[in-house]
């Protein structure tokens, strides 16, 4: 089995880490400060998410130098001595690659800005005529993923249209350029270089448009059934950054991808393609059991297709936490404990996002600390995603939480108070004293040896699994009532389990 198959992957995001210099916003030397407490939780891999030189628009998505370190978070030194003191760990190191998109204000956008229509600064992007007289309408109907149209247009009355996916000051890259092509390989190979791990692909059912950039009929608004994703030819581009990254062996490939079903899904993970594909299924689906076998067998049939390794995923920087979005208050945190369980008993890889394994929700945020594009191009009608990307509480009390000694540049909660890592590590009962457990025997116990998933019946609304030709079995309760226990000793629990029985809400290991 390869290193990849099984890891736990734990994703930083930079900005909301450690910050070690006071100006609120966590950067690369705090992470790097906090690598004992990677190694203390048991996970296997650190996921960074961007730290380019960026303008910040869409907090570091938005690349002005994909070959750069922004000073924000410590410049390239910074990330030279994190990557080395990372391995010393024996963690491996992921980082993002955002191939869909730059910043408005990378040199060849500000070329493209002060060049002629047709020009081949013009061809690197998605420049197009506008439609109606003079042109004064988008080019087609699409919109940007965080609302509004996804065309804007130049200045001057017979001005083109260029199209950016996600903010105006993301402008997207056209692909059946070579010079695109030549540049991310030159990003790999730069990254690489330095002694990355691999690649978390960003939007990596992106990058290929169709032919003739087709209105939008229906389907999901956002990634799901429409012509702005998914096109056939972006497996031409995984199959180039696989060939780079196959060239340095032990290097990965890892995409979280959106498409329309299983079956577009298990193609990005062809041999040749993503090492690993993150599947939104679970993560979307209800704290119902059949529900959730369905997100499981679909992913799992999935992968089988192609031969390839499943993963896993409960939490991102996108999405509202997990205790906010499976109910918030203890019922949350109890589901959110259960469904921890469930993930890690599941063959193959799974994905942490920092604060997941102190069971934070998501952060009660004022209006005006809101930063997210998302919340001023949706006319304010989307919070955004702030929310989930509150800055992780460490110890102390606010504003800081041991986050900072400044201001930070979410506002930590003060329930956040009562979550920080320093009082879970004390708290045997804690969320994370329970990951800490459950990664510890799913490295040590052969019940997780099995590369497949065998089912038992359970009562209405229960859920019970083994992997194959093991035998620790996974009991997971979503009824409102409490169930017998599947015969075998208790390994461990996200709950108290009184009188044998297992109670809504709770997942057990039995071995």
């Amino acid at each position: 089995m390869q290193w990849w198959q099984d890891a736990v992957i734990y994703q930083v995001y930079v900005r909301s880490f450690a910050d070690s210099d006071g100006d609120g916003v966590g950067d690369l030397a705090g992470i790097r400060a906090r690598l004992g407490y990677l190694e203390l939780l048991g996970v296997d891999v650190l996921w960074l998410s961007p730290f380019y030189t960026s303008p910040m628009t869409d907090h570091g998505f938005d690349v002005a130098d994909p070959r750069d370190v922004d000073p924000v978070f410590g410049g390239l030194s910074a990330f030279d001595a994190l990557l080395a003191e990372a391995h010393e760990y024996g963690l491996k190191v992921l980082i993002d690659l955002i191939p869909n998109h730059l910043s408005n204000r990378h040199e060849w956008f500000a070329a493209a800005v002060t060049s002629a229509p047709g020009s081949p600064e013009r061809a690197r992007f998605w420049f197009q005529p506008g439609r109606g007289p003079s042109g004064k309408l988008p080019p087609n109907n699409w919109t940007s993923v965080f609302g509004g149209p996804a065309w804007t247009r130049l200045p001057g009355p017979d001005a083109e249209w260029y199209l950016h996916l996600f903010a105006a000051e993301q402008p997207d890259l056209n692909w059946t350029n070579p010079e695109v092509w030549a540049d991310v390989e030159k990003t790999l190979r730069f990254w690489l270089d330095r002694g990355v791990d691999g690649f978390r692909i960003d939007v990596p059912h992106g990058m290929s448009k169709p032919d003739g950039l087709p209105d939008r009929l229906d389907g999901d608004p956002r990634f799901e059934n429409d012509p702005r994703f998914d096109h056939d030819d972006v497996h031409d581009v995984h199959r180039m950054i696989r060939a780079v990254i196959d060239h340095r062996p032990g290097r990965i490939a890892v995409g979280e991808i959106r498409v329309a079903d299983d079956a577009r899904f298990a193609r990005y993970v062809r041999s040749d393609e993503l090492h690993l594909g993150f599947t939104a299924r679970l993560l979307r689906a209800p704290f119902e059991a059949a529900a959730l076998r369905a997100a499981i067998e679909g992913t799992l049939a999935a992968v089988h297709l192609v031969n390839g390794a499943p993963a896993w995923t409960l939490a991102n920087h996108d999405t509202p936490r997990p205790p906010t979005r499976y109910g918030g208050g203890v019922v949350g945190l109890a589901r959110a404990r259960a469904m921890l369980l469930v993930e890690l008993a599941l063959p193959g890889a799974v994905h942490l996002y920092n604060g997941e394994e102190l069971g934070l929700p998501d952060g009660d945020l004022p209006e005006q600390a809101l930063q997210d594009p998302m919340w001023e191009r949706s006319g304010r009608t989307e919070r955004g995603r702030d929310a989930c990307r509150v800055p992780i509480p460490w110890e102390g009390g606010p504003p800081g939480y041991g986050f900072t000694e400044g201001t930070p540049w979410l506002p930590i909660p003060r329930a956040y108070g009562r979550l920080t890592v320093d009082r879970e590590l004390e708290d045997t009962g804690s969320m994370l004293s329970l990951v800490r457990r459950a990664l510890e025997l799913r490295k040590s116990h052969p019940g997780f040896d099995g590369n497949a998933v065998e089912w038992f019946g359970a009562p209405a609304g229960c859920l019970a699994f083994r992997r194959t030709g093991t035998t620790l079995v996974c009991a997971l309760n979503c009824s409102t009532v409490a169930v017998p226990l599947p015969p075998g000793d208790v390994l461990l629990a996200s709950g108290p389990l009184p009188g044998g029985h297992l109670p809504p809400n709770t997942a057990a290991w039995l071995a």
